[in-house]
This record gives structure tokens, C-alpha cells and sequence, in this order.
């Protein structure tokens, strides 16, 4: 069952012949149609919000709706506790996203057993992504916070694939 699934995920994320200069230049959030970020709140008064005010928040935030099936995206993987998309607003080809399907506003308040299971993912998920993308290295990154970048504020993974002198950005090694 397994390498069925990695067949199915390696044949979604096969690179089609992309040249050097094939990427399409990455489009902001805000210019993305229908798109928006969660509105849920990262302060300290969080705890305190209300059930209705948190119902509120996942009615809203566009990972709920994609896990509820009211959004699209393409999805790599699905099991109980997470689901694994492709980003809508990609750093390099293959960049994917592992999201609990409970909404959690950031990784401090997502439980130790759903990150457990989240990260217990990236081993299998990050394999398929490189061999699909046919790169040797990725990113494994969580942006918790809005200082720390976080946009949308429901918990998720990125997984960046990398390729030497991609230049994403640099790194000591190059």
C-alpha cells in the first residue's frame, strides 16, 4: 500500500522538462483569488476567546475550507489527523504543506500528538518530493507566529525541496 502511494504521489509532483528559467515568478498572497489568511488571533488573550469566536475562526481560515472540501487544492496525502498539499503560492517547484485537520492558530497550541503525527509524515512525504522533484535536499520549516512570517494562522509544516544554487537563499555551504 505504501509504494502505491508513493507512485501516486511521485506521479503529481513529476517535474515536466522545466528549464532553468521555467519557475513562474511567485505571485503575493493578496493577488491570489479567493485566498485569504485566517483571522485568528495570536495574541495572549487567545485562550479566553469563546467556542462561537473560534468557530468562527476555522468557518474562515482557507485550510479549513480545503480540508472540508469547500477549497481547492492538490493534495499528496491525506490520513486521519493531517493532510499534505501543494502551496497555492510555491517557493520552488514541490513545495508542500503538512496541515493537522484540526485547527490549531499556531504550533504552541497544536497538541504533542498531532505534531507527533504531523512530523512522523515527513520522512515519507519529503522522500516522494525529492525523487518527483529529483532534487537531494529540502527545508523543513514552521513558521509559528507573526514575527516569524507566519500568513496563515493554522498550523502547518512547509516542506521546500532544494537543489544546489537554487538560490532560495544561501546558506555557509555555498
Amino acid at each position: 500500500m505504501e509504494a502505491r502511494r508513493l507512485a501516486v504521489l511521485c506521479s503529481h509532483l513529476r517535474q515536466i522538462d522545466p528549464g532553468p528559467s521555467s519557475l513562474p515568478e511567485r505571485p503575493k498572497l493578496n493577488t491570489l483569488s479567493g485566498l485569504s489568511t485566517s483571522n485568528c488571533s495570536t495574541n495572549a488573550d487567545d485562550q479566553h476567546r469563546s467556542d462561537s469566536a473560534k468557530k468562527n475562526e476555522e468557518k474562515h481560515c482557507i485550510f479549513c475550507k480545503i480540508i472540508r472540501g469547500e477549497s481547492p487544492a492538490f493534495k499528496l496525502y491525506e490520513d486521519d489527523i493531517c493532510l499534505c498539499i501543494l502551496d497555492l503560492n510555491p517557493l520552488i517547484h514541490g513545495h508542500s504543506l503538512i496541515i493537522p485537520k484540526s485547527h490549531f492558530s499556531s504550533l504552541e497550541e497544536t497538541p504533542p500528538p498531532v505534531v507527533a503525527a504531523m512530523c512522523s509524515k515527513v520522512p515519507f512525504i519529503s522522500k516522494s518530493i525529492m525523487r518527483a522533484t529529483k532534487c537531494d535536499s529540502f527545508n523543513l520549516l514552521v513558521n509559528s507566529g507573526a514575527a516569524a512570517g507566519q500568513v496563515i494562522f493554522h498550523t502547518h509544516i512547509h516542506i521546500v525541496p532544494r537543489n544546489a544554487h537554487d538560490q532560495l537563499w544561501t546558506s555557509k555551504m555555498e
